[in-house]
């Protein structure tokens, strides 16, 4: 049996006359960028993210990018993350100028070391993006703590974790502003990219909406800032609209295949489940486990053999990145670094049949075997 790590088409199968119609009314309609359907689409996630404002971009790298520029990051600065990330969490801070300082992960989640974030900051730090890894919230009462003490932003990195919640609120709704990722394999995608920048601040939401259009305000063709075209176009905003009614739903079907994997997987060698901590809750964008004993590499090839999908995030940590393979050679991140070698996702998906999960588990099983 071949089980694929995503299958979109499923999902889209579920929902699809829903979806079809509200995608034809933007077509109809000629109102193609920004306009009706993406102001009710923000207004939805802002109440789903449970915030006062949420702006729709065209990536959760621009939601990133815009929202250290709204807090003044820039050259000779500071900004700290973590290394166990996809690369535009780091990209947008050089970008900018700035340099990314990364700090180690805790063991458990794969997420920002609360006492390792203490060490790294300096005069210089002007903001810190915790990156909310897989689905699971980092801990942000100890790090909002860390950061109300020493004066310095909150950039949550929320681009796989809508809708995840832990004891400080939910994703995106605790830091200054959170920033979402709507790829088409998120568990909120679009039929393409899109993004979103959720905040409190007015001020922090009226940049966004400035940045997305040029650098504008009010008057489209008065430019007061430099700023980039990322507009959400409103037939991502209506399949998002769609979908977002049936976010809760996807992340329950992924929580029920989580379990059952963590139960078989508790019994089998060289193989550590997924952690849930107490009192968050987990909506596995991805369910990644770690392969012991430096069978990491050999599992994977076997799964992929046999047709069952899973993949490696992430293989190389961002300060091994060739592109700072000259500033940060000198730098080690243990933790970060065992886990890069030991991490494997496997198939999570809400659609996922029971005897494909089965299958799934027999497969590492042989391969450990």
């Amino acid at each position: 049996m071949a089980v694929p790590l995503l299958d979109l088409t499923r999902q889209y199968a579920t929902i699809a006359d829903d979806l079809e119609q509200r995608v034809l009314e933007v077509l109809r309609s000629g109102y193609y960028i920004l306009g009706p359907n993406v102001t009710a689409f923000e207004k939805q996630a802002a109440e789903y993210v449970g915030t006062e404002y949420a702006v729709g971009l065209n990536s959760g790298t621009d939601a990133l990018r815009i929202s250290l520029r709204a807090l003044g990051v820039g050259p000779g600065d500071e900004v700290i993350t973590t290394a166990f990330s996809y690369f535009a969490t780091c990209e947008v801070i050089s970008e900018l100028g700035a340099k990314p300082v990364f700090c180690d992960i805790l063991y458990d989640s794969f997420n920002m070391d609360p006492e390792d974030l203490k060490a790294r900051i300096s005069s210089r730090t002007k903001a810190i993006i915790p990156v909310h890894l897989f689905g699971q919230l980092c801990d942000m009462t100890a790090i909002m703590e860390i950061a109300g003490k020493n004066n310095i932003a909150v950039v949550e990195d929320a681009c796989q974790a809508i809708g995840a919640t832990c004891p400080a609120g939910n994703a995106g709704s605790i830091g200054d502003t959170g920033t979402f990722s709507f790829f088409p394999s998120k568990n909120l995608g679009a039929a393409g990219d899109a993004g979103l920048l959720t905040t409190n601040d007015q001020k922090i939401a009226e940049f966004a909406v400035s940045m997305r259009m040029h650098g504008t305000v009010d008057d489209r063709y008065r430019h007061e800032r430099l700023g980039y075209n990322s507009r959400l176009d409103a037939i991502q905003a209506v399949v998002l609209s769609v979908k977002l009614d049936h976010l809760d739903r996807f992340i329950e079907k992924r929580r029920e295949h989580a379990a059952t994997y963590d139960n078989a997987f508790r019994n089998i060698q060289s193989i550590e489940p997924a952690v849930e901590i107490e009192d968050f809750l987990h909506t596995y964008h991805q369910y990644t486990v770690r392969i012991k004993n430096g069978k990491r590499d050999s599992v994977f090839d076997r799964l992929r053999n046999t047709q069952i999908g899973c993949a490696i995030y992430y293989k190389v940590p961002l300060h091994r990145q060739p592109v700072y393979e000259d500033i940060y050679s000198d730098i080690s991140l243990p933790v970060t670094e065992k886990a890069a070698e030991e991490v494997l996702s496997l198939p999570v998906f809400p659609e996922m049949t029971e005897s494909e999960r089965s299958e799934v588990i027999e497969k590492i099983s042989e391969a450990l075997n």
